[in-house]
């Protein structure tokens, strides 16, 4: 096919990693009636409203497949899978296909931050430059996405709790504008991938090689915004990778692998896929006027390739099972089948709003409402969204997990982001009331 028609201003590498990331569950389930759902869920009262929505999308060929998993408790959860891997295909996606989570990787960067700070080997408050020294003299733009040259020194030192709740005054090359999106790009720092295929408007910039070499050009450049003053989409939990492989002294996909994967029972999360489980790779699909068209086909996937580092921001394919299980730990307080796999108080404190004091959320995605460890936090929600169209969530009030899989870029193509939150609070809604 012919690639160029790619090239529209919503096929911006820009546009395709940012819209991912700025709504998940938390605005659509606020004020949604709780108090009985526990006795009507039992009750029979089925997920019409999510169950429409995913055979809605799919029948109409919007994308290729939808896959959505609610569950209860510690209980095993329902499954809505309709759709094949790929538009055409023959092998149809169920809880074991694989899709590029992108921003969904924040909450478990965030959570194995959570851990270190639970066994004393990290603090919340602590600044990084104690592990990271090259962050011991930051400069910050004078004005924001203005040069990289005019700068004044930071007020106050980066800590753990500003990378974990995006208020480091750290920037995004997805986000900013100007000389700091050039610089970012000039120095490698692109935490995220989208193809293998020469699409125009993705950029060609090369990734630097390694998560230490990340962490010193980035300290290298200056912060858009002085730490701890405001919430603003940034690389801080790209950064933290950094930050757990120097606390823990393992590299941190494999801290990821050995200290949370393994544990929970995560048998279907990595940084790139294996060659033996090509067979369930789904196919990515840029949406170009309403028509999906393949973008990163499985077979020839970028993720099949090692990645230059880890990216703790937006790096790993999962599955629906997989992230299920993340999950139900987390909606277990770390527990998962009997077994431990975080400590409650570091679930407890990291779903909930760690947001520093002094920064503002005014003006952003998230306004009115607070941050956790690498996700949203409202109402007793925590979750966060990907760019390729996934979302994920857990609610204490209510002892729901649900998650929604799915593959096309940009993610505003389809209000799926908000649509899913809604569908799962009518359903709730609806199960009230049954029960009352």
């Amino acid at each position: 096919m012919a690639y160029r028609e790619f090239a529209t201003p919503n096929m911006s590498r820009r546009s395709l990693l940012r819209g991912g990331a700025w709504l998940t569950a938390g605005a659509a389930l606020a004020g949604t009636p709780m108090g009985r759902v526990a006795m009507a869920r039992e009750g029979g009262a089925a997920w019409q409203n999510v169950d429409a929505m995913v055979r809605k999308y799919v029948d109409e060929r919007k994308v290729a497949n939808m896959v959505a998993t609610l569950g209860w408790g510690r209980k095993d959860p329902l499954t809505i899978a309709r759709g094949t891997l790929a538009l055409g295909g023959a092998v149809k996606a169920d809880p074991d296909s694989l899709y590029r989570i992108y921003s969904m990787t924040k909450p478990i960067t965030g959570m194995a931050a959570m851990m270190l700070i639970d066994e004393g080997r990290l603090r919340l408050d602590q600044p990084i430059a104690e592990l990271l020294p090259a962050y011991a003299d930051m400069k910050v733009q004078k004005t924001y996405d203005g040069s990289v040259t005019d700068v004044v020194p930071a007020e106050r030192p980066i800590t753990v709790r500003q990378l974990l709740t995006h208020t480091a005054g750290l920037g995004y090359g997805i986000v900013q504008k100007g000389p700091i999106t050039e610089a970012y790009a000039e120095q490698g720092l692109i935490p995220g991938q989208v193809s293998r295929l020469p699409i125009p408007g993705l950029g060609r910039a090369k990734p630097v090689e390694g998560l230490d070499v990340f962490a010193d050009r980035l300290a290298k450049l200056p912060l858009v915004l002085q730490p701890g003053t405001k919430w603003s989409y940034s690389v801080s939990l790209d950064l933290l990778g950094r930050v757990i492989e120097v606390a823990s002294g393992m590299a941190f996909d494999d801290f990821l692998r050995a200290q949370i994967f393994e544990p929970a029972g995560m048998t279907s999360t990595w940084f790139s896929v294996p060659q033996s489980e090509i067979g369930r790779f789904t196919t990515n699909y840029g949406i170009l006027n309403g028509t999906p068209m393949p973008m990163d086909p499985a077979k020839a996937s970028i993720y099949l390739d090692e990645p230059p580092f880890p990216f703790g921001g937006a790096g790993l394919v999962s599955s629906p099972r997989d992230y299920d299980r993340f999950l139900k730990m987390l909606l277990g307080y770390g527990m998962i089948e009997g077994k431990r796999v975080i400590g409650e108080l570091a679930v407890r404190v990291g779903t909930s709003d760690i947001l520093p004091e002094t920064a503002t959320t005014e003006g952003t995605w998230i306004e009115g409402q607070g941050f956790g460890a690498g996700g949203r936090v409202t109402d007793g929600s925590y979750g966060w969204g990907g760019a390729a169209g996934t979302v994920a969530f857990v609610n204490y009030k209510a002892g729901l997990r649900a998650n929604l899989m799915t593959q096309y870029m940009p993610s505003e193509a389809y209000p799926i982001h908000e649509g899913f939150p809604k569908a799962v609070a009518a359903d709730l809604a609806a199960m009230q009331g049954a029960g009352a």
